[in-house]
Order: structure tokens, then sequence, then C-alpha cells
């Protein structure tokens, strides 16, 4: 009698590698950096960590942006639009010149201080590359809505394109520097002295608030 082989185990295929469900891979890194940025600091940014972050290689970011400097630069670019945004928004129901300016640098100093990590990342120019073409467009258009409203125009909200005179650019520049130093003396907690030396303010953004307000340092048009 012949006795009947044992059949043999079907051996389990390789499991293959799961798709990537990202949808975007370029998109996806961008989120992976901004969640390492606003968890470990502009000083956790190595493509290493944003790669494991996003759940990919180490050699993907480097495939959709170059170098660090690349990524970061987008990832700048994205907080430049998002501080245009909510200017812009900030201003839509201004009823006149004094009120669109004070917006404007409200809603500049808010982004600040609600998004310090993204607003310090804006700023470090020796890890960003400006003339990157999706921050540099994206830091001009910062300017698109700022120079009409210190410029005092009624379309505040419509893009100017007119070279600047010699006092407008000294106003913007003077605007400009005020309101982002009142911003980095906010983000990095520098007030405190001050309010100490007075019972005038609960915390350092009543105080910013009511220097927007009252400080004008010659920019009215008037």
């Amino acid at each position: 009698m012949t006795t009947a082989r044992p059949r043999a185990t079907p051996r389990k295929k390789a499991a293959l590698p799961k798709p990537y469900h990202h949808g975007s891979l370029h998109d996806a890194l961008l989120v992976a950096a901004e969640t390492v940025l606003l968890r470990d600091g502009i000083s956790g940014l190595a493509l290493r960590n944003i790669a494991r972050e996003a759940g990919v290689s180490a050699a993907a970011p480097k495939h959709h942006f170059g170098d660090t400097t690349g990524l970061l630069s987008e990832l700048a670019a994205i907080g430049f639009r998002r501080l245009g945004d909510v200017m812009a928004s900030t201003m839509k129901n201004a009823p006149d010149e004094r009120t669109r300016r004070n917006a404007l640098g409200r809603a500049y100093l808010r982004f600040a201080y609600e998004n310090a990590g993204m607003f310090g990342l804006m700023f470090r120019n020796e890890i960003i590359n400006m003339e990157h073409p999706a921050l540099k467009e994206a830091a001009a258009s910062i300017m698109d809505v700022m120079v009409p409203v210190i410029e005092g125009k009624a379309d505040a909200l419509k893009q100017s394109k007119n070279p600047l005179s010699r006092m407008n650019a000294m106003r913007v520049t003077a605007a400009w520097a005020f309101v982002h130093g009142l911003a980095t003396l906010l983000i990095d907690h520098r007030l405190g002295g001050i309010l100490k030396a007075t019972s005038a303010f609960d915390d350092p953004v009543s105080l910013v608030d009511v220097v927007l307000e009252e400080v004008r340092l010659g920019l009215d048009n008037s």
C-alpha cells in the first residue's frame, strides 16, 4: 500500500510594501515638517526627522526638495501666505485709513504670537533661501498687502505695482520695523521687566495692543 505524502504547506507570500496613502508626498512632507517645527522647534528640522514624521525613507525629502534649505524655504513660504491671508481678511471691514493700519498691525502681531515657531522660521535667513521661487513670491505678496495700507490708499486691498516714493518707502520701512519689533519682543518674552515696573497692563499682549493704537511714529498721513 502506498502511503500518501502529506501536502506541502503553501508558502506565505512576502508582504508587499503598503502603498503610500498621503496623496501628495510633497505636501505630506511639508505637513510633517510643520509638525516637527511645532513639537521640536527650529533645531529639530533635520531631513531625517521630517522623513520619520512622514513615515517615508530618509531620501524622500531630498528627492522632492533637494536639501534642507529647499524644504524649509517652501515651509516658510506657507507661513508668509498665511500671514498675508490673515492681514487681508482682517482689514476687509475696516471703515477708514487708521482702522485699516491698526488692523494690519494687530493681525501681524497676532500671527506672530500664535505661530511663534513658523514666524521665527520665516525670518531665519541662515536656514532658508529668500531667492527660492515659492518663498520669494510669498514674501513679496506681503508687501502687496502692507504697502497700500501704509500709503493710505482708499482701496487698501488692491495690489500696488507702482514704484514707492521716497517718503512712502521710509513710511513702509518704519511701520514694518515698528510692528516687527513689537512682535519680536512679544514672542521672545522680553516685556516682563516693563510689566513689573507698571500696574497699567495685565499682560504683554495688552501692552503691545495699546502701543500699537497710541504710538503713531509719524505714520499718519495727516
